[in-house]
Parts: C-alpha cells; sequence; structure tokens
C-alpha cells in the first residue's frame, strides 16, 4: 500500500523586481509542473503574484527553483511568501494580469533586452520562419521599456498593440511552453512590424528585404543611413572610411567628440581593443551599453573616430537589425546618436526627417513605434568593476534599491548638464533615461515628456520636489514652476552634497561618511563655485572640511571652452603674478592679443569669479602639458590628459594642505610651479600627465587621513564627474584600501548624470518623517 500523501499547504508568494517581459510565468508555470504543484500565476502592477498548493517540501523546493534558476533577465528585489488556505484547484495556470485595481504599483517593465542567442540563430537559419526578420525577440530579448505604454506590461499596452498576432504567433504567445508565451513584442513576417527606406525629404524608396539591402549597398558606398533601433535613431556610416566619417562629423557639427563603433561580435570588438573579461561581459551583457576600451595597435577604425584618445567606444549589436546590418556591411559601422549636437536624440519618423534631412543620405525605418526614446548606455572598467557614464537604454527604468524607504513621493529633477531625472518612490529610486544637457527648448520637451511617462508607469506623483541650489538651471526652474503650480514643497541641494548622497545611497550607507566630490563646477552654499570637495556627509546635512584652493575663471564660462585663461590664472596666482610665459608652448598658440587682457581681468578680479573646481586644476595642467589652448567639449582636455599618462609610477608633484583656513584648502601652487618646470624643460607630457595624477592621488588620500583622524575612520565616498577618470580613482582605492572602505558610483555615474538619485534622498531626508 503506497504512503499516504503528505497534507496540502498554500503559499502565496509575491515577487517585486524586474519580474515583467522576461519570461518570468512560463517560467514558473514550468517548474510547478516539475514539483507537481498546482495553483495559478498572474502579473500585476508590481510584480507577480503566485499562489500555489502542494505539500510542505514540494513548496520548500519550488520557492527555492524559483530564486535559484530565475530567468536570466530577471531582477529579484524581494520575494515574500504568505501562508494561505490549500484550495482545491486542478493543475497549474497562467491567469490574467491585475490592472488599475492594484494598490501602490511599482514599474516591473523590465529594460530592453539585447537579441537573446536563441533568437539570433533563428535570425540566419534558411528554415526558419523568422530567417532576416529585423523584429525577432522572445521573453528573453527584445523592446521593453522603449514601447511601454503603461502597466502591467501586456501587449495592449505597448505600441505593438496595432499588430495582430497571426495564427502561428497566437500559437506562440499562448502556449505556457514555448520561450515566446506572452513574449509582448512577438511577430513574424506575417504579422509584424516592417522596414522602409526613405529618402531625405521622406519619400519612400523600398520596402522590407529591398530596404535592407539598399541601406547595407549605401553603407558600403560610404554614404549615411539614419538607422531607426529600439530607443531612437543611429547615424551609420563606415567606420573604417575617413571621408565618411568626416562627412558625418561636418553634418552632425560635432567636430571632435568620439563617435561609438559597432563591430560584427565579439571576435571583431577583440581585433579593434583590448579587452579584459570585465569589459567582455559588459559588450556582451543583456543590457549592451557602449564600452570604452583602449584601442589596439594597427586598429584599423578611422582616426576620424576618436581623434583625441587612445580609448574607443565599442557597442555591439543589440536587435536583430543591427545583426543584420552588420552580416551585410561586414565592415565595423560608426553607431551614433541621430541628432544635431545638444538635440535630443531623434526617436520618430517624422522627427526624423525633419531634423536628419541634412544629415543622412538616406533612412531605414520601420512602423513600430517607439514611446520612450532613449540613448545608449555609456560604461567603463575602473578599479575591476563597471561605472556607468551614461544610464539608458538597458538599464532604464530599472530601480536603484535603497537601504532606507522614502517617507513620500520625491521627484528629483537632476542637474542642467547631462540630465537624469529620478522619480524615488519606497525603497526604489527610478533613473530615468539619459535625457542630455538642457539647454534648449527640444531637450526640456524631451525632459517633460520623460517625467510625465515615468510617473504614468509608476502611477504616482510626487509629494516633494527636490532640484539643484543653482537657479538658473532650467531643471531647477521646471521644479520651482511646478511646485508653485501643484503646491508642492520643494528642495534646494547643493551639488556636491547630492553626489556623496547618491553614492551612499546606492551603496546602502547610513552615514555619515567622508566624501570626495570632485567635478569641474557646483554652486555652493556661499555662491561660489565649488568642485574639489572633501565633505563630511550625513543624508541630512554636511560639513564642508576641505576644498581646493580657488583659480579665477577669466570670461567666466569662457575659461571652460578656451582653458588656456585658467592655465593663466594658475600660473600668475603660483608664481606670483610673474609666470615664465614665454617659455611655455601653450602661450604661443593662445591668442597675443588676449593674455594681456585676460592678465588685467584677473588682476582686477573683473568678470573672473574663483572657482574651486577640481576639474578646472585638470584644464589648467592639461592646457599646460599638451599646449592645447581650447577644448571642443567639456572634460576633452583631461580625458586627453588621462590618455598620455605613462604607465610607470614616475614620482609625483609637490602640494600643500593648509589646515589653518575653514575649510582646509589644498594648495596646488607647488604643484603648478613643478609642473611648468618640467613643460619648460621638454620633458614628455605623459611624464607630467602621471606626476599630476600622483600628486591628485596622494593629496586625496591625505585630505582623508586627515578628515579621519578628526572624525573617525569613516566609509570613503568616491563622486563627481572627475572619478570617471579611472587613474584617478584606481589610484586613490589603491592608496586608501586596507584602512578604509572606498565605495565608487557603480549603478548610476559618478558625474552630472547621476545626481538625481542625491538629490531625491536629500530631500527626503531634510523633509523629516
Amino acid at each position: 500500500m503506497p504512503p499516504p500523501s503528505p497534507p496540502a499547504e498554500g503559499l502565496r508568494i509575491t515577487i517585486r523586481g524586474t519580474v515583467q517581459g522576461v519570461g518570468m510565468r512560463p517560467f514558473v508555470y514550468r517548474v510547478a509542473g516539475v514539483e507537481g504543484v498546482r495553483g495559478r500565476v498572474r502579473n500585476d502592477a508590481r510584480g507577480v503574484t503566485i499562489e500555489a498548493f502542494a505539500g510542505a517540501e514540494a513548496l520548500r523546493r519550488f520557492v527555492a527553483r524559483l530564486e535559484a534558476e530565475r530567468p536570466p533577465a530577471a531582477r529579484f528585489d524581494a520575494l515574500a511568501c504568505e501562508r494561505i488556505p490549500d484550495e482545491p484547484v486542478e493543475g497549474f495556470a497562467i491567469v490574467e494580469s491585475e490592472g488599475a485595481a492594484a494598490a501602490a504599483p511599482r514599474v516591473s517593465i523590465p529594460p530592453d533586452l539585447a537579441t537573446c542567442p536563441d533568437c539570433l540563430r533563428e535570425l540566419f537559419d534558411p528554415a526558419d520562419r523568422r530567417y532576416r526578420y529585423p523584429f525577432t525577440n522572445c521573453t528573453s530579448c527584445g523592446p521593453r521599456f522603449t514601447i511601454a505604454r503603461g502597466v502591467p506590461y501586456d501587449r495592449a499596452l505597448t505600441t505593438m498593440a496595432p499588430f495582430a498576432l497571426c495564427p502561428a504567433c497566437r500559437r506562440e504567445y499562448e502556449d505556457p511552453r514555448d520561450r515566446r508565451f506572452h513574449a509582448e513584442p512577438n511577430a513574424c513576417p506575417a504579422c509584424g512590424p516592417h522596414l522602409a527606406l526613405l529618402a531625405p525629404d521622406g519619400r519612400p524608396l523600398a520596402e522590407r528585404e529591398e530596404a535592407l539591402a539598399a541601406a547595407v549597398q549605401a553603407l558600403r558606398e560610404g554614404r549615411i543611413v539614419a538607422v531607426k533601433g529600439v530607443g531612437g535613431f543611429h547615424l551609420a556610416c563606415d567606420a573604417r572610411a575617413p571621408a565618411a566619417v568626416a562627412r558625418l562629423r561636418l553634418r552632425k557639427r560635432r567636430e571632435e567628440k568620439p563617435l561609438a563603433v559597432m563591430p560584427r561580435d565579439l571576435a571583431e570588438a577583440e581585433l579593434l581593443c583590448e579587452l579584459g573579461d570585465a569589459e567582455r561581459r559588459l559588450l556582451t551583457s543583456p543590457e549592451r551599453p557602449i564600452v570604452l576600451a583602449p584601442r589596439r595597435d594597427g586598429c584599423d577604425v578611422a582616426p576620424e573616430v576618436a581623434p583625441d584618445t587612445p580609448l574607443l567606444g565599442l557597442l555591439l549589436p543589440y536587435a536583430p537589425l543591427h545583426h543584420l546590418l552588420l552580416e551585410g556591411v561586414r565592415r565595423p559601422l560608426v553607431m551614433t546618436s541621430a541628432n544635431l549636437s545638444e538635440e535630443p536624440i531623434a526617436y520618430r519618423d517624422g522627427e526624423a526627417v525633419a531634423r536628419l534631412s541634412g544629415v543622412a543620405d538616406l533612412l531605414l525605418v520601420h512602423d513600430r513605434e517607439i514611446e520612450t526614446r532613449a540613448d545608449d548606455s555609456v560604461a567603463r572598467v575602473v578599479a575591476g568593476a563597471p561605472v556607468l557614464l551614461r544610464r539608458s537604454r538597458g538599464y532604464a527604468p530599472r530601480p536603484v534599491r535603497l537601504a532606507r524607504a522614502l517617507g513620500r513621493p520625491v521627484l528629483a529633477v537632476g542637474a542642467l548638464l547631462k540630465n537624469t531625472f529620478c522619480l524615488g518612490v519606497g525603497d526604489a529610486a527610478h533613473l530615468g533615461p539619459h535625457i542630455g544637457d538642457l539647454e534648449n527648448l527640444e531637450t526640456l520637451a524631451s525632459f517633460e515628456g520623460a517625467v510625465a511617462r515615468l510617473e504614468q508607469f509608476l502611477r504616482a506623483r510626487p509629494a516633494l520636489l527636490a532640484h539643484d541650489l543653482h537657479p538658473d538651471f532650467t531643471s531647477t526652474r521646471y521644479a520651482l514652476e511646478r511646485a508653485r503650480a501643484e503646491g508642492l514643497p520643494a528642495v534646494a541641494v547643493q551639488h556636491h552634497h547630492a553626489h556623496a548622497a547618491g553614492c551612499m545611497a546606492e551603496h546602502g550607507l547610513e552615514g555619515p561618511a567622508l566624501a570626495l566630490t570632485w567635478d569641474g563646477t557646483g554652486l555652493g552654499d556661499d555662491g561660489a563655485a565649488w568642485g574639489g570637495e572633501l565633505l563630511l556627509a550625513r543624508y541630512g546635512g554636511y560639513e564642508r572640511l576641505a576644498t581646493f584652493r580657488p583659480v579665477a575663471l577669466a570670461g567666466g564660462d569662457k575659461a571652460i571652452r578656451e582653458p588656456w585663461r585658467v592655465a593663466l590664472a594658475a600660473l600668475d596666482d603660483a608664481f606670483g603674478g610673474a609666470p615664465p610665459l614665454e617659455a611655455l608652448p601653450l602661450f604661443r598658440a593662445a591668442p597675443a592679443g588676449e593674455v594681456a587682457l585676460v592678465r588685467q581681468m584677473i588682476a582686477r578680479g573683473f568678470n573672473a569669479p574663483p572657482a574651486h573646481g577640481a576639474g578646472r586644476l585638470f584644464d589648467a595642467a592639461a592646457a599646460l602639458a599638451l599646449a592645447r589652448p581650447r577644448a571642443g567639449y567639456e572634460g576633452q582636455l583631461a580625458m586627453a590628459l588621462e590618455a598620455v599618462a605613462g604607465g610607470t609610477s614616475p614620482g609625483r608633484y609637490a602640494f600643500h594642505v593648509d589646515t589653518s583656513t575653514a575649510p582646509w584648502q589644498l594648495d596646488w601652487r607647488p604643484l603648478v610651479r613643478e609642473l611648468a618646470g618640467d613643460v619648460v624643460a621638454g620633458r614628455p607630457a605623459g611624464l607630467v600627465a602621471a606626476r599630476f595624477h600622483g600628486a591628485l592621488v596622494a593629496a586625496a588620500a591625505e585630505l582623508v587621513r586627515l578628515a579621519a583622524a578628526r572624525h573617525g575612520r569613516l566609509p570613503v565616498v568616491l563622486s563627481g564627474g572627475c572619478f570617471a577618470n579611472a587613474r584617478l580613482a584606481e589610484g586613490i582605492i589603491h592608496e586608501l584600501s586596507g584602512v578604509f572602505q572606498v565605495y565608487l558610483p557603480r549603478a548610476a555615474p559618478p558625474g552630472d548624470g547621476g545626481i538625481a538619485l542625491g538629490q531625491a534622498v536629500v530631500a527626503d531626508a531634510r523633509a523629516g518623517a
């Protein structure tokens, strides 16, 4: 006689996180079948809910497998089990989603996912019905956030709603055993979106395979093609053709800033750049960011692609259309955002025709609409792990989980440059996609639309607004105007406090922490430009322990574009007004007629505000070491200085920390005198750059040790745009490790693209419980 079956029990299992659109429900269905579990699974507005019935041991195994074997793109933020009575149900079912009735919804829409290996095999299999179909996807890959119009993430609430599934796709969509079960963008050539090729004026030229073939031929001939992708349009051209790249730069008005390159696969990427394991993992991850890596000797990408750096931004194909283009062209392609300088990326067909007609020779479009534009993300490996320099497609809207939940929904509007906003609800800080520099109406409209969509997805309206201290930032004005219109409180958050708090929040640090916040410029509480700060930071406040000695910015922002002015101010200060200008190559390249005028401005303090930014010291050092009087874009010369720094450690320049002032001052004048002496002596730029970096590493370590002597051995956070510099960040981490726990932003950018996270937690802390 067989032993009696164990008594049945019930569990309600709730899973929060990125669990919709990633094959979670069919995965649960299959595991339930193996373990003999009865019940049901559904999506709801907060994630996935499972009601499971079986014996205690079967339920234990079931839950363990859910956690251990989850789909590759799923991310669990929380899994909770609640006992419920057994129900006499037969089998296991996937039931309809719960929608608006769910309380306290959270976004569980995953980011957009790169084409998975299974779909890639189908794409190039002549026997498969999706052979060469540019919109192939399944529950493990494809567009998600960029096509979503609401939650829960179901087809009816995406831009795929107009495409009725054919019988074959319907069978896949409804079969829990199929990997396309409820793959919301599921489609095939018979029922899904298709390609079209347009002339610059919008005239249709070809469709489907003919459109693709014509685009491939145009790229092989050196022409520029605007390609509609997942989160917007790219401008593509042959990365090995100098004339094509130069023409793209001229038309796009992007004179010097590096362009991203898309090789066909990882093997081709290895031929272009030196890749470590961390870079390989990033390149092939489902997020597919642009990855900065050192260019190989003999790399045949045109020098015009990245003319001022040994780093190349590599981006592997992440949509079937990319794979088809690269397979046809058979050479790496430049893939850069389709916009003119300072404008948001184009993402709708009509908009692309209107804005790109003078840039692209052809437009390769499709009829799957993009709901939310999303630029490619950018990452770099620093201290052995990724640092996001731009967080957008592939990462947004995945939240940063907070160790301490916010007391109310907070909208933090970010900074002026490299803008990204944050909508924090509970313990989830949702960073929106990269917006860019809020310096024109088009970008502001993109910002406002992205904020509205994320509020819609979360079904949350802010109860508190957070903004930068600077009153003239477009983001600040937006926050203050909205606060007045809606009767909401608004909290101004000092720029560097936000940098510090964002890194603390990401790593779950309660505070206080010692925060090195180094960047170009941020408005301080005293009205001066800060940027070389050591803070004793808590969420609710901070103490400014140390800063850089200020340097005059002759001409204000013009000094950032013409860093010879910053170098001149630093030299005059360091040499007591008598620097060896005639012996320095920089001043043979600088406009001679302006040098005397600028010196007068500095001496009189006329239109020459003092700035404490570490980034400004980088500008001065780079201008002197490289004899470069101008910068084509922010941070260009600092990146160039890092790039030429020698690999050895040839000593460092001197500096002095003046602890008699409050705050302490890092006096860089000895550094500037020694650096100028090396330049006058004709020593190599690589040596000068290495000694400069060595000095800043040592200065950072000394400041931290001095602070720790007074405040205790606290955690150390490094944040601000200067810590995108791998040599600087890795040097400081090496100097302090073993004594201090050192944290670098990873989930959000160290620069202004991550500042909204810090604004949100600071504003919430200051608003109180």
